[in-house]
């Protein structure tokens, strides 16, 4: 909502989300026409008083204002042409006016407003420039990957508030630059807050949709109108082929051209309705597949759906109508990598990019394992998806937590050589201020940290006070901890007096041959790191400036084989301590498996019908990853991609490849 969120805000929605279905744009549909000589002084007298009234609280945050009088208002707008700009006009009733001065104002903290353009909007997909206004706090959020929104800064803007009594007026210029086109679209949308003396905090929107800051899909669309244009309705329906109980889609778009499109919201029958300029529209879905109930089903229609809108009349398109059989999973009744070869390898491909289709997933890479050998590499899609940068065997993505068991590796061997005790409690070789306040931290041994039963959270920031805690005593639970690892990250730097990464260097990346992986920025990483995409827009490729030994590894499949290989064939580490590896450890109660599935040491392990499997996931929000070795096939796969659809792709793709079809 404001850009004082952190990533690692974005980051607990997204892994708290499966995938959220969106279309383009919220629904909410404005016009703009031309205004005469506007001076930005939060007098709105020079405004037109035809002006249309849009009220400002169409979509509301779950506290609700008491009455209009505590918090309401109203939003009017047009443009000029000479110079290139979009006028805004907001009136604010708010009896409790609160203004926050001090160094410590957030956007949570006080009144205010934010204002969130998509300037371009593209129906390929573009970016928002989001502008946070009031006294004492003016920030920007900018969708970097956006030519417009990416370079979009204060200059471009002139804003005045006024108030009188109880109503404030925020009167906003916004200069679009070229981008200012009669017969245009440009997404648009905001947020004003309202805060109050006893402490409640309210915020509106125009229209539905989170995240507006940075998720162009969540802004309504402004049409940029001459005083001339004639307007018609446009209405019709959406519609399953056959009854259903599955829902249907919350908007379709209206598409003109590609300057000219909106989406409109749909009632509960799959009703639109919407007043736009004359002409020719297409009417459909946004995506080429909808998701719902973790189902795809097929949006694209074999006939265009068309329609003529004419001037002060309800132009009926004929029905958009979706199959209600979910597309093909493509999982066979037996996993293909047994048998595979290099003439039905086609297959492999076949399945990933339709994958990558399915859910909007924009690259792969992806590397599988026959008798304890790497038979198949293969890279897909791009690195960027507004760039159009490809993947190929150089790109880097992030492991996210695949990086505990490499670092696990390293320690299992420190510990072989007596380097550290695993059950020796961690304090001795380093208290932790962090923790100290609770005396039962002292019971933390590295043992605990390796099988998730430390007691710590996965992230302090999860909690709401933001620090680290305990949540149960150490040593008799489990608890899968991100915490723990960084803990142990700076014990085995003090005890060995080196920095993490030579350690690594030395434990892994040396004996086993993983080169061209990294735990931190660099000159050569960041030639060759992928972007994340948080549904299908992309992150900014920012490695982290230090090693996060739970989350911040940026390797490739190929390569990342390797680690797999070696603890296939158990080498670096004695089998006494393969057996502590593979064996169970702790309950990992967080999801229901269909096989009996435990924590080893820093491993997840799954007792299969093909024997036991080990191997571990991933997820930094805006990177999703996956690797698994079947023991006694000797059989495996990693895969990495730079999206936060990719879970029915992981899911499924140990069915694919070796489990078969589920069963009835």
């Amino acid at each position: 909502m404001s850009n004082t969120i952190t990533k690692t805000i974005s980051l607990l929605t997204a892994c708290c989300l499966f995938y959220l279905q969106v279309l383009a744009h919220n629904g909410s549909i404005a016009y703009a026409y031309p205004l005469g000589a506007i001076t930005v002084d939060g007098n709105l007298s020079d405004w037109p008083g035809d002006a249309r009234k849009y009220p400002i609280a169409m979509e509301l945050s779950r506290t609700k204002p008491k009455n209009e009088a505590d918090f309401s208002g109203f939003f009017q707008l047009g443009y000029r042409l000479d110079n290139h700009s979009l006028y805004i006009a907001f009136t604010i009733t708010d009896d409790d006016f609160i203004e926050d001065t001090s160094e410590n104002v957030r956007w949570n903290t006080q009144d205010g407003l934010e204002l969130s353009i998509d300037a371009r909007h593209l129906l390929s997909g573009s970016g928002v420039a989001s502008f946070m206004y009031s006294k004492k706090l003016r920030n920007i959020n900018n969708a970097f990957y956006d030519p417009w929104a990416g370079t979009a800064n204060w200059s471009i803007m002139e804003v005045a508030m006024v108030r009188n009594g109880n109503t404030r007026l925020y009167e906003w210029r916004i200069q679009l630059g070229n981008e200012l086109v009669v017969g245009k679209t440009i997404g648009f949308d905001f947020h004003v807050f309202d805060k109050d003396g006893d402490g409640s905090f309210t915020y509106s929107a125009w229209g539905k949709g989170g995240e507006k800051y940075m998720n162009p899909n969540s802004l309504g669309d402004v049409l940029i109108l001459p005083t001339t244009a004639k307007l018609g309705t446009l209405s019709g329906k959406l519609k399953w082929d056959k009854p259903t109980a599955v829902k249907l889609p919350g908007q379709v778009c209206l598409i003109a051209n590609k300057n000219l499109w909106v989406a409109t919201t749909l009632d509960s029958l799959g009703n639109y309705s919407a007043t736009v300029p004359v002409g020719k529209y297409e009417i459909g879905l946004y995506d080429r597949y909808y998701r719902t109930d973790d189902q795809v089903y097929g949006a694209m229609q074999q006939k265009p759906v068309m329609v003529d809108v004419k001037a002060a009349q309800n132009a009926i398109a004929r029905a958009v109508i979706l199959p209600s059989t979910p597309v093909p999973d493509l999982l066979p009744e037996k996993g293909i990598l047994f048998d595979l070869t290099a003439a039905n390898a086609s297959q492999v491909d076949n399945f990933i990019e339709t994958y990558m289709k399915y859910y909007n997933i924009p690259g792969v890479s992806l590397a599988l394992i026959k008798d304890g050998k790497l038979v198949y590499h293969k890279t897909y899609g791009v690195r960027n998806a507004m760039t159009g940068e490809k993947v190929d065997d150089n790109t880097l993505f992030q492991a996210a937590s695949i990086t505990k068991p490499v670092f696990s590796f390293a320690v299992e061997r420190l510990a072989e050589r007596g380097v550290i005790n695993l059950d020796k409690p961690l304090y001795e070789y380093l208290p932790y201020k962090d923790i100290e306040y609770d005396e039962r931290y002292k019971l933390i041994t590295a043992r605990h940290v390796l099988t998730h039963r430390t007691g710590f959270p996965n992230w302090r920031w999860m909690n709401e006070s933001g620090k680290l805690d305990l949540k149960f005593t150490p040593g008799t639970s489990f608890c899968y901890s991100g915490e723990g690892f960084e803990y142990l990250r700076m014990v085995i730097e003090k005890i060995t007096g080196k920095p993490v990464e030579q350690v690594l260097k030395e434990e892994v990346i040396e004996p086993i041959g993983l080169y061209h992986t990294f735990f931190s920025k660099n000159d050569s990483l960041l030639r060759v790191v992928a972007n994340g995409h948080y549904d299908k827009r992309p992150s900014k490729a920012d490695p982290p400036e230090r090693p996060n030994m739970a989350a911040s590894m940026h390797t490739e499949a190929a390569i990342f084989t390797r680690f797999m290989i070696n603890l296939l064939e158990q080498k670096g580490l004695s089998h006494g301590m393969y057996d502590t590896i593979l064996s169970k450890h702790s309950e990992d109660t967080s999801y229901h498996s269909k096989y009996p599935t435990y924590m080893g040491m820093s491993l997840e392990i799954r007792e299969t019908p093909y024997g036991k499997s080990f191997g571990h996931g991933g997820n930094n929000g805006d990177f999703k990853c996956k690797f698994e070795v079947y023991k006694d096939l000797k059989m495996g796969y990693a895969i990495f991609t730079n999206s936060n659809t990719s879970d029915q792709l992981l899911n499924n793709l140990r069915k694919f490849l070796v489990e078969g079809k589920d069963k009835p």
